[in-house]
């Protein structure tokens, strides 16, 4: 008899020992790290699209941080999700005939913010424009006068 009351004694004092271990661990741990309570950053969406009168034939590389993501053709646009911060967006048309040369511009993300940009090409060269900011007048006449993307 006595076999079994130890049997059940150590059972129980294996099981109080590990709900203390669980509770501790838990009151240390802080609050639970779901995706509210982290401390984790969301991701800003990019966004590329062409203006209509891109051209029917002539496509733009898109470029995130030197890496090539994407050729964008008529018709199509380039959407992913940025970490926040600082990233260069580097353009250039296909088919690389005659002069051409990348440009390239600094988008700053912010987190669970989107950031839509236009791409524009003139006079051999594509830039990329933020889409709802304004032409100066200086560069309304050097697009030739066609407005804003």
């Amino acid at each position: 008899m006595k076999s079994k009351c130890s049997f059940t004694r150590n059972v129980l004092l294996i099981i109080g020992f590990g709900c203390a271990v669980l509770v501790s661990t838990a009151a240390q741990g802080g609050p639970p790290g779901g995706y509210l309570h982290s401390r984790h950053v969301p991701p800003g969406q990019l966004i590329v699209d062409r203006v209509p009168n891109f051209g029917w034939n002539l496509a733009f590389n898109l470029q995130i941080d030197g890496r090539p993501v994407a050729n964008i053709v008529q018709g199509h646009s380039y959407r992913t999700w940025l970490a926040a911060g600082p990233h260069v967006l580097t353009v250039h048309k296909v088919p690389v005939v005659g002069y051409t040369e990348p440009t390239s511009t600094t988008v700053h993300i912010q987190p669970g913010a989107e950031h839509l940009y236009i791409a524009m090409w003139d006079s051999g060269l594509v830039y990329l424009h933020p889409a709802g900011v304004s032409l100066t007048p200086g560069a309304y006449w050097q697009n030739h006068g066609d407005g804003t993307p």
